[in-house]
């Protein structure tokens, strides 16, 4: 998605250690219940996992990411993709629904991929999406900036994790009525027991250490899992410590 500082996508590592999140989504593209026919338009649609679900019910799906890697992956499976920002997609009233999964919370300009998405959507469309909330990987982050501070280094992302409140009002102001918003716990065990949080860092984390020499951040990664070992590690397997928020919205 947009201004992605630092955070490059290998669509082949994606497609084996973050295999959870597209397996996570079951209940959000049930809360989306899409229908033969309808126009759905799938908001940061990565390698297409969940596009290819919506279009099996009949849906018309249009996928749009900002990562060439991922569209190429996408058209792989013979979808219907194309490449914008979130916050300058150029679609008016073009769709019966939105629907976002684990996208929205890398862009930073959330009122304008609000804005994006309310001119997108006609009148009495649904908007259903899930992301990052507020206290998503709260731990990851805590120990990770610690160990790089210390070690003397920038600690900055580029996530966005919006409360309840903050990203309701906001679509509220750009004329979506909420039907349901909820911040909930899922923590979430990572791929591959020894190297799940190493891997982690590695697809979710560049920009952490866009300024790390590379010949220092194997040591420093190390750190890191030793700082998170005893938060995140449990019964022989890493864990991240998502927190997500889910919003289902009616354009009025």
């Amino acid at each position: 998605m947009s201004s992605i500082t630092g955070q490059t996508w290998n669509t082949d590592a994606y497609a084996t250690n973050g295999r959870f999140v597209a397996t996570l989504a079951s209940a959000v593209v049930e809360l989306l219940a899409p229908t033969a026919g309808e126009r759905v338009l799938d908001l940061g649609c990565g390698h297409g996992a969940l596009t290819e679900q919506i279009a099996a019910t009949g849906a018309l799906v249009t996928g749009v990411d900002n990562s060439p890697a991922m569209l190429e992956a996408a058209r792989k499976r013979d979808l219907q993709v194309e490449q914008h920002s979130a916050d300058e997609l150029p679609y008016n009233l073009q769709f019966d629904a939105v629907f976002s999964n684990a996208a929205l919370h890398w862009v930073r300009e959330a009122e304008s991929a609000i804005a994006c998405m309310s001119r997108a959507v006609r009148s009495g469309g649904r908007l259903v999406l899930e992301m990052g909330g507020q206290g998503n990987i709260a731990r990851i982050m805590r120990g990770t900036e610690e160990v790089l501070r210390e070690a003397g280094f920038e600690a900055s992302h580029t996530w966005y994790f919006p409360s309840i409140g903050e990203y309701t009002t906001l679509l509220e102001k750009h004329g979506f009525a909420v039907r349901l918003a909820q911040n909930f716990a899922r923590w979430t065990q990572l791929e591959h027991p020894e190297r799940g949080l190493r891997e982690w860092l590695e697809m979710f984390g560049g920009a952490y250490f866009e300024n790390v020499p590379p010949a220092k951040r194997d040591e420093l990664v190390r750190r890191i899992e030793a700082r998170l070992k005893p938060e995140l590690w449990c019964d022989g397997s890493w864990f991240a410590d998502y927190r997500r928020l889910r919003v289902v919205a009616e354009r009025d």
